[in-house]
């Protein structure tokens, strides 16, 4: 399931540090049932000693200005949320409407409107646009025995390993069986040193790119790709998707 919140300032504008996914992430789980947070929070959907939230959400969206290090959004935002685990969703929009106002960061807004999207159709072969910037990583270890986290970026081979092996790990996390087919690819569109964004989330910097991407695979796999989101770290604001006709 997924959802577009619209968020209404109660003010002419909303002012937010630039690195504020931890905000967005604390007002998801601030939202949901307690029993839904605390499981998401505390266990997850596992596999191995991998454990998936199984969400993700977008970057907020709307007329924005820069101005050091904070975003000022003029007028409404919105905000996508998605998760193949329907109870997530369903208990966040149910939360949210219930509320007159709710505070981001520091701001007082009003819920506007929730929309549910429909579930466009998962052929074999998508165009993708990202909603939040998608990133994979490799931890690697020096002679000296010091780990050092390694980006890496869509044109080398491991960003695409490391994306597929990511989503048949969360169908198998969420339905505890394997994927009919087990094949899937992405391929960059154009993307260029102008899609890397570089992302500070409580005391970390993680890399990751927009732009868009070519994504194939058996439809099972892409709808599970399409509600958690792709690569690393999902829950915390990254790898969420869009998919768009070939020339938008």
């Amino acid at each position: 399931m997924r959802i577009i919140i619209t968020f209404s300032p109660l003010k002419d504008s909303i002012c937010l540090p630039i690195n504020h996914q931890e905000i967005i992430q604390g007002l998801i789980y601030q939202h949901l049932d307690p029993g839904i947070a605390e499981f998401l929070h505390n266990e997850g959907f596992a596999y191995k000693k991998r454990k998936f939230k199984l969400f993700t959400f977008s970057r907020l969206m709307g007329k924005v200005r820069r101005k050091g290090n904070t975003f000022t959004f003029q007028g409404n935002i919105k905000l996508v949320v998605s998760s193949i685990h329907l109870p997530t969703v369903k208990s966040l929009a149910t939360n949210l409407i219930k509320q007159e106002e709710i505070q981001i960061g520091t701001n007082k807004v009003q819920i506007k409107s929730i929309e549910v999207e429909k579930e466009p159709a998962f052929n074999k072969e998508v165009i993708i646009r990202m909603l939040s910037p998608v990133t994979v990583y490799s931890t690697l270890s020096s002679p000296g025995g010091k780990k050092k986290t390694y980006f890496y970026n869509p044109y080398e081979r491991e960003f695409e390993e490391l994306i597929a092996q990511n989503i048949i790990h969360k169908f198998l996390a969420y339905y505890g069986i394997h994927p009919q087919e087990q094949t899937i690819a992405i391929e960059p569109l154009n993307v260029s040193i102008k899609n890397q964004k570089l992302i500070k989330y409580k005391a970390t910097i993680i890399k990751g790119w927009m732009g868009k991407y070519k994504l194939s695979g058996s439809p099972e796999l892409l709808k599970i790709a399409y509600y958690t989101g792709i690569g690393s770290k999902n829950s915390q604001g990254f790898g969420c998707f869009e998919i768009i006709n070939m020339n938008e």
